[in-house]
């Protein structure tokens, strides 16, 4: 067994696959493509900015030779999917110089990890947006109308026991949810590109700053969470009493209860039931 930082915070997802071998390991197994490139960039951002919102990427890499641009996100519980297509979207418009001519001139492969969140999908933890166009009335795809297949991929991580998932792809996948817990056992995993991953993440290797994000990360989680659960119980608190006005207003309305009998019954004041 091996100890190691979890992959659910970004410092530690960026510090993984910023390393360009892994970074191209991971592209291979899920795109099925070999990346030739000598960088990976971190929050990447195109200045100025395309659209009304700037964006960020987390991991940026462009293949110059094989005109390819891969990006990778580490996505959280709340992000919406639209978020991504904005970003994939993004990127394919800002490869576009001039309207002269509107031929893509790189192909942009977007890959986004959730590490917390379930596919909506039964059949795997992987879906596929692509910008296929498709028969009105047979469905087919009609191949060959763009010159670039460009791909949006969305991986649920911790929904790898699908058997029809590819296998590549399921071994990564379980290693990022394996690291959740802190430790891995290397010993089942076959791709030396995912040891590579374990060596990186190692919690031997954490410096004093990473620690700190990570705990700066935490600290905003949890937050998060305590307003999302304070939202929550007021909203509860709040359809319950309006459920209990409801039930005074019906009792008024049938007249067969006096006020004062109603405030007792509903738990409500004097002052409050007279005003309905």
């Amino acid at each position: 067994m091996k100890q190691v930082a979890p992959l659910r915070y970004d410092v530690i997802f960026k510090k993984a696959f910023s390393h360009p071998e892994l970074f191209t390991a991971l592209v291979k197994d899920f795109v099925g493509i070999q990346l030739e490139i000598d960088e990976v960039e971190n929050d990447k951002a195109f200045v100025p900015p395309v659209g009304n919102v700037a964006t960020k990427f987390d991991l940026f890499a462009e293949d110059k030779k094989n005109r390819v641009i891969v990006e990778v996100q580490h996505a959280h519980y709340s992000d919406t999917y639209e978020r991504f297509v904005y970003y994939q979207c993004g990127a394919m418009v800002e490869t576009i110089i001039s309207s002269s001519n509107y031929s893509f001139p790189v192909t942009v492969f977007t890959l986004v990890f959730f590490t917390k969140k379930n596919t909506p999908s039964p059949d795997s933890g992987i879906l596929v947006h692509d910008f296929e166009p498709r028969d009105l009335v047979t469905g087919r795809v009609i191949k060959k109308v763009y010159q670039r297949k460009h791909k949006l991929i969305f991986v649920f991580t911790s929904n790898s026991a699908h058997a029809d998932t590819p296998e590549q792809c399921r071994e990564w996948m379980a290693a990022i949810d394996d690291s959740l817990d802190k430790k891995v056992d290397e010993a089942e995993y076959t791709n030396p590109a995912i040891q590579a991953l374990f060596d990186v993440i190692e919690q031997d290797k954490i410096t004093p700053e990473e620690r700190a994000r990570m705990k700066e990360e935490h600290n905003q989680k949890e937050a998060e969470t305590r307003n999302f659960n304070e939202g929550k119980d007021e909203g509860i608190k709040e359809g319950e009493e309006k459920g209990v006005k409801e039930t005074a207003r019906n009792f008024k309305a049938l007249g067969a209860l006096t006020e004062e009998q109603i405030a007792s019954a509903t738990g409500l004041s004097l002052e409050v039931v007279k005003a309905l």
